[in-house]
């Protein structure tokens, strides 16, 4: 690392990996040197160009980390200031730098505005990601006003093509993964809903078309509101990935002697293509889990059993045979509050309903504790029906327009989490909650996206100027969420939007595991956990085995099936297990049994993902740490050709990461890992073995 002016150059170093950047001669802006494994930067810059710009400044073709619209006037702005005369084209020169090979923040400043802007980067301790964010300060005498407000430049060289790989989707179809190839001009996702949403995930990976399995690279956003994600292949070859907040409710002041720090992004890199860069994302994740990534408990949720329709009669008669079949935790969903026999009222009044529970809520969870099982309890604290008390008193709480009336989602309001006195409300809510009852696991809903961009009647959106609606709610969203588990270590918290609509970086920072979809069909749930998994771990992967068909596939698959499919992250249950027969009851609680052996590998061990949900070979490997304990979980998802009447051969499923020298016993089979590796685990479908969990241990 050197820093004599400008001409500068830093490197940071993660596991396999290095990120260079270095302050031009000019020292209007930092630029990337090189990004990928490590020694990259040995040599000549792969993004560097410093050719004619025919109609172009220099810098709308140059790799910079952080533009301002005077550094990239035509080709995309990161980061664009107003002043209050409205002139615009704040330009940065390098001031200094200070940090170490995993951290680095280098400070720029504007001569004119006096606006100052600290480039931070962080490579995570044995991570191959580098963190991103960015730090304004207003040190001039005048307001400015942020009219975008970017976080991030990533620049990815694509010589051949860039192909982006993303996700979409909506309620119960989301983590769709798909591909676009890129040979010029933009490609963007993002979010106006003030939370990720379930059309995009805030993801995005790129790779050079030439070499798909290879070199890959990836982006992915720290904000749990609105955002965007913008690539764009220019003619020579460079992809430049723009990813920051969009701005819903127009631009952002920054007062004299203001300061503010945007949201982080991440970029992550891996040589071995989409599966190299989930196990990337995945190592970051787990450190993200700190001394809260332990092997989740089986639970059991009552949604699809009871619906609304909670008492403690049906309820226990739930958890007794939750209990009988080995499940851990037993979470009560929606329905158990005053004032909520359906969705059109109680949000708001989080008071247990005594009519359901007539002996006392207490007695009703230690009754389910006394059968051995953990206590988990649903929430949706930020919103509110207008059947509640809490709106008859405080109809100010909810964002609204003055003069407009309001817009309700699934029956219900959303408070305004900015403000002080609704933070602490939602706070002290759930708080009490964990405080007053015996409460070790939260699933912390959140079913309607943010329709009005103001507070109404309420006081303080005037003279003090506009009101950063989204940063206010996840600023206190995050807070309240780290208040929770400093407070209530004991208790695991699940966030939940609907199913997948709030996962991005910085919840799987604060929560312990996520709900990716309401969708728990076996084959639509099949694709929803291939997308999630490229882009989060397992342990955050909560899955449940229902009686639900698929909304887009309803395609009948085995309790077999259902069983392996939501062991590939933390196993629950949310079918109506009263009317299981009892053979199905001694088959479950064997495949929970089984799933207790494995657990710790699918928490801690190395992930491969083998095919896809629309390939005969579809499969998940985890390789435990030590390597000596590998777990396949295999599923059929298309026609079996004849199987058992006409000649045929098993699915080989080709292993990885293993030992090629190794041997591997799988009861009394044993495989080299060269075969396992060439050629591959066999599984052989019928029309009644849909699925199959394969334990292999070094011999």
């Amino acid at each position: 690392m050197s820093d004599a002016g400008n001409g500068a150059q830093w490197t940071l170093r993660g596991a396999h990996s290095e990120y260079t950047v270095a302050v031009p001669e000019h020292g209007r802006w930092l630029e990337l040197v090189a990004w990928g494994p490590q020694g990259v930067s040995e040599g000549p810059s792969p993004v560097e160009y410093r050719g004619p710009v025919p109609f172009l400044t220099a810098g709308d073709a140059a790799p910079i980390e952080y533009a301002t619209d005077a550094a990239r006037p035509f080709t995309g702005a990161d980061l664009v200031v107003e002043t209050a005369v409205g002139d615009r084209r704040v330009s940065f020169s390098y001031v200094d730098a200070e940090g170490d090979g995993g951290r680095l923040a280098v400070t720029f400043a504007d001569p004119v505005t006096g606006l100052r802007a600290v480039l931070h980067y962080q490579v995570p301790a044995g991570t191959d990601v580098v963190r991103r964010w960015v730090e304004l300060t207003n040190a001039g005498s005048e307001p400015l006003r942020l009219v975008r407000a970017g976080s991030a430049g990533f620049c990815v060289p694509t010589a051949h093509g860039a192909r982006l790989s993303y996700q979409w989707g909506q309620w119960a179809q989301e983590f769709q993964l798909d591909h676009v190839d890129l040979e010029h001009g933009g490609f963007t996702v993002g979010s106006a809903q003030g939370v990720p949403g379930h059309a995009y995930v805030p993801w995005l990976a790129v790779r050079d078309q030439a070499e798909p399995a290879g070199s890959t690279w990836g982006v992915a956003l720290d904000w749990t509101g609105s955002w965007e994600i913008t690539a764009e292949r220019d003619t020579g070859g460079l992809t430049r990935v723009r990813a920051g907040r969009r701005l819903v409710d127009g631009s952002l002041d920054l007062p004299p002697g203001g300061r503010l720090t945007l949201p982080a992004v991440t970029g992550a890199y891996s040589p071995d293509g989409l599966d190299g860069l989930a196990r990337v994302w995945h190592r970051y994740q787990r450190q993200l889990a700190g001394g809260r990534l332990t092997p989740r408990p089986v639970l059991y949720n009552s949604w699809e059993a009871t619906y609304f329709a909670v008492d403690a009669e049906n309820q226990l008669a739930l958890a007794r045979i939750a209990a009988e079949i080995g499940v851990e935790t037993f979470v009560v969903d929606d329905g158990w509050f005053v004032g909520r026999n359906d969705d059109t009222g109680g949000l708001g009044d989080w008071t247990p309903d005594p009519a359901k529970f007539p002996a006392g809520f207490d007695t009703f969870i230690k009754e389910v504790r006394a059968l051995g099982l953990n206590f988990g309890l649903w929430v949706e604290p930020e919103c509110v029906n207008p059947r509640s008390k809490l709106y008859a008193e405080h109809p100010d709480w909810v964002y609204a327009i003055q003069g407009r009336p309001l817009t309700p989602i699934r029956n219900q309001y959303l408070l305004d989490l900015g403000r002080p006195e609704v933070a602490e409300f939602v706070h002290s809510t759930v708080d009490r909650l964990l405080r007053r009852h015996d409460i070790g696991y939260l699933k912390w809903d959140f079913n309607r996206p943010r329709t009005e961009p103001g507070r109404g009647w309420a006081a303080g959106t005037g003279a003090g100027g506009r009101v950063d609606l989204d940063g206010a709610h996840v600023a206190n969203l995050h807070r309240i969420y780290e208040q929770l588990r400093r407070d209530h270590p004991h208790v695991l918290i699940e966030a939940c939007a609907g199913g997948g609509a709030r996962t991005d970086l910085a919840m799987a920072a604060r929560a312990d595991v996520f709900w990716p979809s309401d969708n728990t069909g076996p084959l639509d749930r099949l694709a929803i956990q291939y997308g999630f998994l490229h882009a989060n771990a397992p342990h955050l992967l909560s899955s449940w085995v229902t009686d639900s068909p698929g909304l887009f596939d309803p395609r009948p698959r085995s309790l077999a099936f259902r069983f392996v499919l939501a062991m590939a992250g933390v196993l629950g249950i949310g079918a109506d297990i009263r009317h299981w027969a009892p053979d199905q009851r001694t088959e479950a609680a064997s495949w929970i049994a089984r799933y207790k052996e494995i657990r710790n590998v699918i928490t801690h061990g190395t992930v491969h993902l083998i095919g896809d949900p629309g390939h005969p070979r579809c499969a998940v490997q985890y390789t435990s740490p030590d390597a000596d304990t590998v777990v396949v979980l295999a599923w059929h998802t298309g026609r079996l050709d004849g199987t058992g009447l006409l000649p045929s051969r098993p699915v080989r499923l080709p292993l990885a990461g293993i030992d090629p020298a190794g041997v591997y016993r799988h009861g009394e089979q044993r495989y080299s890992g060269s075969h396992l590796t060439a050629v591959g685990l066999p599984v052989r479908w019928t029309a009644e073995h849909d699925a199959e969990l394969v334990v292999l241990r070094r011999a």
